[in-house]
């Protein structure tokens, strides 16, 4: 028998200790567990980059490719300070589960930049990126590892890396990464996809339950990119927004938020710019504090591992989508479904940005561009199957969603792995 693997960080035990759990009560042999449990590449690298004031700082750069048996790998790229390969390891085994679950032709993949990117210039953002894009490059490729944007990332970051490897290979490689601005090859409706596909994965919950948007109380942790889509899509479904939050503060209104408001107030605002914000009508509490509010649904669409043995016992809502990755913690998790709490796996939840990025993947492969009426009527078909196939699954079996998942998106990789072999 192979030996398990454990890993002092917490996001990639999590992973870990998920597959296992899933792939023991599928039965797969010990060859396919320990092929799926480790990650075919594990990159690190040295990131020189010339700063503002003519010193010179080294960052360490990363890039993790988890499989690649269904397809090329497909992962963001995400600037942060605190960024450590096993991190990227967990992120990109989570990415292969998406991918297969969603059905699209990629396998897992995810890697950055360990930085502090708002103590850096743009000019400094630049030369980190194209020194990392350089680093990394003879991995990256359409038919290889497609990156795309993550957090502290996002279409100018994308711009950058994609032109510094074109360059170096003589050509316009467009369809290398996603997440690019729509005025350069990117995709219409890709910036609102994560948000998307959360939301819906949120009504498609309700109306599987028999319950009434215009009756439901949403609290979202998180007003970034997903977190404010998300709020925006569940609002206009008829939903009460009752808190928001992001790094500063958490917004509760229990009568419910202006989500436009806050779109206006807190979106694409930097921190500075936010410290002295308010909402009209809203009680402002401490970051943490909309996890704990009074409500119906809690997306957390922020950072991993905030619903934790200490944190989940506290949580009054009855159903949890997982709009972030690895927002709950497996002792979290044991927590939650011991009060009987309706969880949303991530990797179901938070699709749609892979699976807007599978479209403009074959977008750029095709120099054939759609309209965001298509693009958002392929997503939410996509999402919404999805949706109903781990629904299902999940009362046929009553096995939890998140188990449900699994056993879905790891048998789909187990067979490709299987029907592949094992050479290379």
């Amino acid at each position: 028998m192979n030996e398990r693997r454990k890993s002092e960080n917490v996001l990639l035990n999590t992973a870990l200790q998920d597959f296992y759990g899933a792939a023991e009560e599928m039965g797969l042999s010990e060859n396919q567990i320990a092929i799926l449990s480790n990650s075919e590449r594990r990159l690190e690298v040295s990131v020189p980059v010339e700063m503002d004031d003519g010193s010179l700082r080294v960052f360490k750069g990363y890039r993790v490719q988890h499989s690649t048996a269904l397809g090329p790998s497909k992962g963001g790229i995400r600037y942060a300070a605190d960024l450590n390969v096993d991190e990227c390891e967990a992120l990109a085994m989570l990415m292969t589960w998406k991918c297969s679950l969603a059905g699209i032709p990629y396998g897992g993949g995810k890697g950055g930049i360990a930085c502090n990117p708002f103590s850096m210039s743009k000019r400094e953002k630049e030369r980190m990126s194209r020194t990392f894009a350089a680093r990394i490059s003879p991995n990256i490729g359409r038919w290889s590892d497609v990156p795309a944007p993550d957090m502290n990332t996002g279409g100018q970051e994308m711009v950058w890396i994609m032109d510094t490897i074109s360059k170096m290979r003589g050509q316009i490689e467009p369809a290398q990464l996603t997440g690019k601005p729509i005025s350069y090859w990117g995709a219409r409706g890709r910036n609102e996809a994560s948000g998307l596909g959360a939301a819906t994965c949120g009504l498609e919950l309700m109306k599987a339950l028999g319950k009434d948007p215009a009756k439901m109380r949403v609290a979202i942790q998180g007003f970034g990119n997903v977190g404010s889509f998300t709020a925006k899509h569940l609002s206009s479904a008829g939903a009460t927004v009752v808190a928001i939050s992001d790094s500063l503060a958490t917004y509760y209104s229990p009568k419910g938020i202006d989500v436009n408001m806050a779109f206006e107030r807190l979106c694409g605002r930097s921190r500075k710019e936010r410290e002295g914000v308010t909402l009209d009508g809203c009680e402002k509490l401490g970051p943490s504090d909309v996890l704990f509010v009074d409500c119906d649904f809690l997306f957390p669409c922020a950072v991993q591992g905030v619903l934790n043995r200490d944190t989940a016992p506290k949580v009054k809502a009855k159903y949890i989508v997982e709009g972030a990755n690895g927002p709950i913690t497996p002792e979290g998790d044991a927590i939650l479904n011991d009060a009987g709490v309706l969880i949303v796996p991530d990797f179901l939840a938070n699709s749609g940005g892979v699976i807007s990025s599978y479209f403009e993947w074959a977008q750029n492969l095709q120099g054939f561009f759609w309209t965001e009426e298509e693009h958002n009527e392929r997503l939410l078909r996509l999402i919404r199957e999805n949706f109903k196939r781990v629904w299902d699954q999940s009362q046929a079996k009553k096995a939890t969603m998140r188990r449900a998942a699994y056993v879905a998106a790891i048998q789909r990789v187990a067979d490709a792995v299987e029907l592949r072999g094992n050479f290379l």
